[in-house]
């Protein structure tokens, strides 16, 4: 009889040091590939954001003083004068599209994350909507309330604007709500539901003061998102207005991303920097916001143990 025992392989001994094979060397290989390609690109896109932002810095800086921030836009965007009209139009306008869409999103995300079941027929349709939302371009939402309210009124108007950048920050809000209210404990559903206490009373007193500081991180970077839109404000609130008005409807409200296109449309070079300028508090009063927002982010999650 043969002996069969050089066929047999030898025992698993656990102690035994690992040794690399070729499958390991290649998988090692595809991993720094991975990750090398994945850093290079962090670095390109921080990279582009120093370079726009060195850039509006450079041609911007010397177009601001004090000035340059409280005095109005001169009359038929003639040369000089300043941006407090713009600036001031810009923040009502924003804050007011603010106050039409954060009802509208945190409740749209209550109902999808406590309310509506995973096989929920209703839920299934607004999720879908909420994603269509967030992925249309903003020059349709535009489009859309150019039709609705533009038109019919025949003048621009900032209440057009205002329901335009809702409409861009609705989806923002409500995704973002989502995310953090999955992320408020099971236990404290479930303790509520142990005492008895009807759902909504539990939401309100429990799971929305849990998630608050996230929701106004998520609000906060939609009011970034939002207030830097160019397109969709220039179809609905694109004649130029010189004056500071609180005055929402039936005309138009300046505001910087317009004061913008108007200047970079003159034929001076004093229009120019003074674009350059206007860009550069715009982009201050972004990053502002979104690095307060980071802030925040960062202060909810040591808070919640993340």
């Amino acid at each position: 009889m043969s002996d069969l025992s050089a066929f047999n392989p030898p025992p698993f001994d656990p102690t035994a040091p690992l040794t690399p094979s070729g499958n390991l060397r290649r998988r090692q290989f595809v991993s720094r590939m991975v990750v090398g390609g994945a850093t290079t690109a962090a670095a390109a896109a921080v990279a582009v954001l120093g370079v726009v932002t060195y850039t509006v810095i450079h041609h911007g800086a010397g177009a601001l003083s004090v000035g340059f921030l409280i005095h109005d836009p001169p009359q038929y965007g003639g040369p000089g004068g300043g941006i407090a009209s713009a600036i001031v139009g810009s923040a009502i306008i924003v804050g007011l599209g603010a106050i039409i869409a954060v009802p509208l999103g945190v409740l749209c995300a209550l109902y999808l994350v406590e309310f509506a079941g995973p096989r929920s027929r209703p839920g299934q349709v607004l999720q879908l909507a909420i994603d269509m939302m967030q992925g249309l371009p903003t020059i349709v939402v535009g489009l859309f309330i150019l039709g609705l309210v533009v038109l019919p009124e025949h003048a621009d108007s900032g209440f057009a604007a205002s329901l335009t950048l809702a409409l861009i920050m609705l989806p923002l809000i409500a995704r973002t709500t989502q995310e953090v209210l999955r992320t408020v404990p099971q236990g404290l559903r479930d303790a509520s539901d142990a005492l008895g206490v009807d759902r909504w009373r539990a939401v309100l007193t429990v799971i929305l003061p849990s998630a608050a500081s996230g929701i106004l991180t998520g609000t906060i970077l939609a009011i970034a998102r939002a207030a830097g839109e160019t397109a969709p404000v220039l179809v609905v609130d694109g004649t130029f207005a010189n004056k500071t008005t609180i005055d929402m409807f039936g005309h138009a409200v300046p505001n910087l991303p317009v004061l913008v296109w108007e200047l970079i449309e003159q034929p001076t070079s004093s229009g120019l920097q003074r674009a350059w300028g206007a860009a550069l508090v715009l982009l201050t009063l972004i990053l502002i916001a979104n690095i307060g927002a980071r802030v925040l982010l960062a202060r909810n999650r040591k808070r919640m143990g993340m």
